[in-house]
């Protein structure tokens, strides 16, 4: 009888939408079906999904999975990928050293009383890693950029911002909750919102810059609390999304 969509999700990890939209796109379609019309998959349809899962975790979007899938000679297809990745992850390693945490560097200089402090960011204290951000991240041009424009922000400005970044997450967590995933257009559109809300307020943020944050998000427990307390496996998710809509705008 082989196995259910619900046993193959729970099995790979994945989400029953997720197994839904790779038969839609004609990724993944189930070898047969039940008397009742319900996708059932075989073995090779499990390992069909295990390669595909592999090249997702490579960052491969799902339309040159498709052609891996499918390239009798896949392997050179593959080489020439890993050349151009190798490019680009020399270029994020060098880039990483002077963004690992430039999100943080948006608290720098803030002219606020400690009760307009308190109003804008409750419990939270802008000034606790201030310490921090400035020795390893103070001779970057993103802390010097976000440091000018935090001097220059009153009250009101970052009540903006934060009612800004609160809107924007939680439409972030309700589209992952509604089983949308990370490389639709709907979740790129909400991660480039993101990346023009970093431009606006913070700091120009290229894509190459972007993605270094996105694996900040998921490497930095603080970070992933912050994004995992809107909405579990968030960081994960917007993380997932930058990667793609960079991806899209390259």
């Amino acid at each position: 009888m082989g196995y259910s969509v619900g046993q193959v999700a729970g099995f790979a990890g994945v989400t029953v939408r997720t197994l839904h939209h790779y038969d839609e796109i004609g990724l993944l379609s189930p070898s047969g079906r039940s008397h009742a019309g319900h996708r059932r998959y075989d073995d090779a349809d499990l390992d069909r999904l295990g390669r595909i899962l592999f090249y997702r975790e490579l960052g491969f979007p799902l339309d040159e999975v498709a052609v891996l899938l499918n390239d009798p000679d896949a392997r050179e297809h593959l080489r020439r990928q890993h050349a151009l990745l190798s490019g680009r992850i020399a270029r994020l390693q060098r880039m990483a050293e002077a963004v690992e945490h430039a999100m943080e560097a948006h608290r720098m200089g803030i002219n606020l009383t400690p009760e307009e402090k308190f109003e804008v960011f409750g419990d939270f204290d802008p000034d606790q890693y201030a310490g921090e951000a400035e020795r390893r991240w103070g001779g970057t041009d993103a802390y010097r950029e976000s440091a000018r424009r935090a001097a220059t922000y009153s009250k009101d400005d970052w009540q903006r911002i934060q009612s800004e970044m609160e809107d924007l997450n939680r439409r972030l967590g309700e589209l992952m909750a509604s089983g949308a995933a990370a490389d639709s257009a709907g979740a790129m559109d909400l991660a480039e919102e993101h990346r023009g809300w970093l431009g606006r307020n913070h700091y120009a943020c290229p894509y190459e810059m972007h993605t270094c944050l996105g694996e900040m998000y998921v490497a930095d427990e603080r970070f992933t609390a912050f994004y995992d307390a809107v909405r579990p496996g968030l960081a994960v998710f917007l993380r997932d999304a930058i990667l793609a809509n960079a991806v899209r705008g390259v």
